[in-house]
């Protein structure tokens, strides 16, 4: 075990993120994202193609030798804190990460794992978006060798290649997408909806055991989670602050009010903090130590800060903010629907509690 982690970012991790940043800049541009989601296309397939094709960002997890690219956690995150900053509308949290991380802990993944590092197709764990790791999921039936059962509230769902199905004989079975009925639902978040999943009859791969996949791919989703939520908090800061010192009040900027300086210092240390945070899950999941601690400290300090961070955004832009043309609805609906993803704030200082042996009396 490590004794002190470093949560700098290295030379290849800020390449990695001007990269990332720059391509956004060209794919996921604030009216087009907003035009997305008034759609009924919300995923932007071409930045995906772009991320994972082009970039091969999507193999981040997959050793080279199952056809990925062999990196850690870390580079992921630093993929994530970008996504996050663009309010990105691809999958790459439920695809390059949670299903990957499902498939990772499969024996019979059967060449899955290279197809979804590639790109080619696009992966989702049939579990629904709010469960936290080791929590309990739902099953479909498994009868006659065919799967039976509905799903409800599955991630980017809509275009999803191949769905990781859970069932009741504890296995979990790859259904092509094509084999099931998905239904979108109303999500809050209009930039990574979720869907219900029927299946009728449906024929599944066995890949391995449900419990451990489920569990690998759900905490992974919770660590990575949080540089997501990094993200999105630092965009909304910077651009408040942007904002308050063009913004003029009495013939001085805004930003120069005492009051308000003092919620945007306030803001600024819980960034930081959080940053620390999102930095320590990563590298955990990196490195094997002390994952469950960090990412449940992560998540758990994670959530109210992203959820902040928007609020203060959508306030202190006044007018403009409450706006459909601003973005600034757009960051909040995503830190809010993030708060319940994977398990509440709340749900992860009692699993923490639990770990560190700090019960309540």
């Amino acid at each position: 075990m490590s004794a002190q982690p470093d949560l700098l970012y290295s030379e290849e991790e800020e390449a990695l993120r001007a990269a990332v940043r720059d391509l956004l800049a060209d794919h996921c541009d604030t009216p087009g994202v907003i035009a997305r989601t008034e759609s009924d296309a919300p995923h932007d397939l071409a930045a995906w193609k772009a991320l994972a094709d082009g970039m091969g960002l999507a193999g981040l997890l997959v050793p080279e030798a199952k056809g990925g690219q062999g990196a850690t956690h870390r580079e992921v995150a630093v993929v994530l804190e970008e996504l996050g900053r663009a309010v990105a509308p691809v999958p790459y949290l439920t695809s390059a990460v949670v299903a990957t991380e499902a498939l990772l802990a499969c024996e019979g993944e059967g060449g899955l794992l290279a197809e979804l590092a590639s790109g080619r197709r696009i992966g989702a764990l049939a579990v629904a978006l709010n469960i936290a790791p080791g929590g309990a999921y739902k099953v479909v039936r498994h009868e006659g060798g065919a799967l039976y059962g509905e799903l409800t509230g599955i991630a980017d769902a809509a275009v999803a290649d191949v769905l990781l199905v859970p069932a009741d004989d504890g296995g979990l079975y790859a259904v092509d997408a094509d084999a099931v009925t998905v239904t979108p639902q109303v999500s809050l978040d209009l930039t990574r909806p979720v869907a219900t999943v029927v299946l009728q009859g449906a024929a599944g791969r066995l890949l391995g055991d449900a419990e451990p996949a489920v569990r690998r791919g759900l905490r992974a989703g919770v660590g990575l989670l949080a540089s997501e939520q990094l993200g999105l908090a630092e965009w909304t800061l910077t651009e408040t602050v942007r904002y308050l010192k063009d913004r003029k009040q009495f013939n001085r900027p805004v930003g120069g009010f005492q009051a308000l300086k003092h919620r945007l210092a306030q803001l600024w240390l819980e960034v930081v903090n959080l940053r620390a945070a999102a930095r320590g899950a990563a590298d955990a999941l990196a490195t094997g130590d002390d994952v469950d601690v960090a990412v449940a400290v992560a998540q758990a300090y994670g959530a109210p800060v992203a959820v902040h961070a928007a609020e203060e955004a959508l306030q202190l832009h006044a007018g403009i903010g409450m706006t459909w043309e601003h973005p600034i609805h757009l960051y909040l609906k995503r830190a809010k629907a993030d708060s319940i993803a994977y398990g509440t704030a709340g749900a992860h200082r009692a699993t923490l509690a639990e770990l560190v042996d700090l019960q309540a009396p």
